[in-house]
């Protein structure tokens, strides 16, 4: 009787363990498998963070390629991406949960959709530009073509001009120096002696010229002794950055024929040596001579 009261009180224990047992490998399995499902849904996150991280990276270089391209729309390209790149420095820092991956994929896509048209309206300006600059070129090419034509008749007219200034210039011709002395009876009489003149006449020719203006022409005689004195008036005229001292001024009429100009320089105590006689037009030595006085 008691042997049957052991084997009850067993069979109730054993039962009493399995159930336990039982239980507790349940329990094991929904831990595991909770942990397992946690676990499954931290890399899905990971991965779908990484994922949208890559998307922006792309969608940034897209950018950073259209800002290069230096079009009208620079500046709204560089707006949109500071866009890009916050949002993806948001991303870096967020723990990357279901709820806040929703908020960044749909702000990607919004960006996206916005860069989309953006690239489009910059590639439609790029290809305006290729044409602009097409039919820019052609007419550089034709402008360009023309400039050389007008440069071509600038410089033949700038060639003419120089030809028929300096035809048009007068010439000084036959210059010639001489001393006299002068007599009671205003006689003069040549001499070579520097102790017996009284006068230096200098005389010169202006040559015919067609083409030359008939006005009244102005030469600056300069004579400078031996002793590189000048004579005469010592007067100084100033022609810009040239200054000249002369001795004398003549004035002709010219009427495009050939005229003889003949002028008297007095003096005394004329030194002997060489003597040296030049013409200016102004600052412009067309003339020279020498001559000697014993």
């Amino acid at each position: 009787m008691e042997n049957q009261k052991s084997n009850s009180s067993l069979k109730a224990i054993i039962i009493v363990l399995a159930l336990l047992l039982a239980g507790s490998l349940v329990y094991i399995y929904k831990v595991t498998s909770d942990a397992n499902t946690t676990q499954l849904t931290l890399d899905s996150t990971k991965i779908e963070k990484a994922n949208v991280m890559k998307d922006l990276e792309a969608l940034k270089s897209t950018y950073d390629a259209a800002i290069a391209e230096n079009t009208s729309m620079s500046d709204e390209l560089i707006a949109e991406r500071e866009k890009v790149v916050m949002l993806m420095a948001d991303l870096q820092k967020s723990k990357g949960d279901a709820a806040s991956m929703a908020k960044y994929k749909s702000q990607f896509f919004a960006l996206q959709t916005k860069m989309k048209g953006l690239v489009q309206e910059n590639d439609l300006l790029k290809k305006q530009n290729t044409t602009l600059t097409t039919e820019r070129d052609s007419t550089v090419v034709v402008l360009g073509e023309a400039k050389k034509y007008n440069e071509v008749l600038v410089g033949q007219n700038e060639e003419l001009a120089k030809t028929v200034e300096k035809g048009s210039k007068l010439s000084v011709l036959n210059l010639k120096t001489a001393a006299y002395k002068i007599r009671s009876s205003g006689k003069q009489i040549e001499t070579e002696k520097a102790g017996r003149a009284d006068v230096l006449k200098i005389s010169f020719t202006i040559a015919e010229n067609a083409i030359a203006k008939s006005e009244d022409k102005t030469y600056y005689v300069q004579v400078i002794d031996s002793k590189n004195n000048v004579l005469g008036d010592k007067k100084t005229e100033s022609f810009g950055d040239k200054s000249l001292t002369y001795s004398f001024i003549t004035t002709v009429k010219y009427e495009n024929k050939s005229v003889q100009v003949t002028q008297d320089l007095p003096g005394k105590d004329f030194a002997k040596g060489t003597y040296f006689v030049n013409i200016f037009d102004k600052s412009e030595l067309i003339s020279k001579t020498s001559f000697t006085l014993k």
